[in-house]
């Protein structure tokens, strides 16, 4: 007697393809996990920490340029032995959203908060000149919630973006709570501006509610909880620039939705912004917006990404790896 194997929904099958990054430790280069095992029911709305969730993003490709090449031996030349060449490989895309970690993963370098101007700004500059003193935080603050002394936070309002950082006092090395913004080598270059680190900081909220003693975020800080002696200072937009030497890494993980077939995901434990490496065989040329039109006379503008992937160690046989694709097949799906 035979048995019939059933091979539905075996063909993945996704309406959009959403994008998480995590911040990596880069004094260790320690990048954030994803282990398929623990997260296969990866909770895409609410995603574990340290994932922050970017939204959906359209015109995902991968690229893998990675050579392999073979030794020959004998009189005939025969192929003997394969062995792989440079590993190259990267990822490209396009953010629907835009918001502080999108418009920093499309730049690429440092990401500058546009402080809200003093009055009489003696300085204008344009990443933002003289800015209002910060407010200092208290203890007792958390990711969501910032107390401050009496009377000071009715300076802020529902509504504003506010960047929590510590002052800048000459430091070198990375700099920002909590995620690396940007690397200072020189104290001289940042002008000694006590407010540099919260011009670069990704510790930014928006206040949704003011009390006597404290702002109340609407989203928790991405830096996490403020560090002692941090002050806050509101935003007034965003910035980044074409050129710039920081380079960023993030780990990233990029997830199809399943609609029938099983969930894929994508985790690459290492990805840094490089917009002039778009791909096997490009001409590199990279457009850093992408116009689409939604109506007659209407387009909305979406930030093009682009990464090159670099190589992390797996814990458990030593293997150089640059990304991972996971799947996650469908209920009572054939297995091959």
């Amino acid at each position: 007697m035979s048995t019939s194997v059933v091979r539905a929904a075996m063909v993945p099958v996704t309406r959009q393809m959403r994008a998480y990054f995590a911040p990596i430790d880069r004094t260790t280069e320690t990048p954030a996990i994803f282990d398929p095992g623990l997260c296969g029911v990866f909770p895409l709305m609410s995603p574990p920490a340290p994932w922050v969730d970017l939204g959906w993003i359209e015109n995902f490709t991968r690229w893998y340029d990675t050579t392999t090449a073979t030794v020959r031996s004998g009189t005939k030349g025969l192929a003997a032995a394969q062995f792989r060449g440079p590993a190259e490989a990267g990822v490209s895309f396009t953010f629907r959203q835009w918001g502080k970690l999108q418009m920093a993963l499309a730049g690429g370098s440092e990401h500058m908060n546009v402080l809200a101007p003093a009055s009489g700004n003696v300085s204008p500059s344009p990443s933002g000149g003289t800015p209002e003193p910060g407010a200092a935080v208290l203890a007792g603050s958390t990711a969501s919630e910032l107390v401050f002394g009496a009377g000071v936070a009715s300076s802020f309002s529902p509504g504003c973006l506010v960047a929590v950082d510590v002052d800048y006092q000459q430091q070198t090395g990375y700099v920002g709570s909590g995620i690396a913004a940007a690397y200072v080598g020189n104290a001289a270059s940042v002008k000694q501006d006590p407010n540099y680190v919260r011009r670069v900081t990704f510790n930014v909220g928006r206040v949704a509610e003011v009390t006597a003693n404290s702002v109340l975020l609407a989203q928790p800080l991405l830096g996490g909880v403020p560090v002692a002696g941090a002050s806050a200072q509101v935003i007034v937009a965003f910035v980044d620039r074409e050129g710039g030497s920081f380079l960023q890494e993030w780990s990233a993980l990029f997830v199809a939705e399943e609609e029938s077939g099983g969930r894929v995901c994508f985790y690459y434990p290492r990805l840094s912004p490089n917009a002039g490496d778009v791909g096997a065989g490009s001409d590199k040329t990279f457009a850093r917006e992408d116009i689409v039109a939604i109506a007659p006379g209407c387009s909305a503008i979406s930030l093009q990404a682009a990464f090159v992937a670099l190589p992390s160690t797996d814990g458990n046989d030593g293997q150089s790896v640059l990304c991972y694709r996971s799947y996650f097949p469908a209920g009572m799906a054939a297995a091959y």
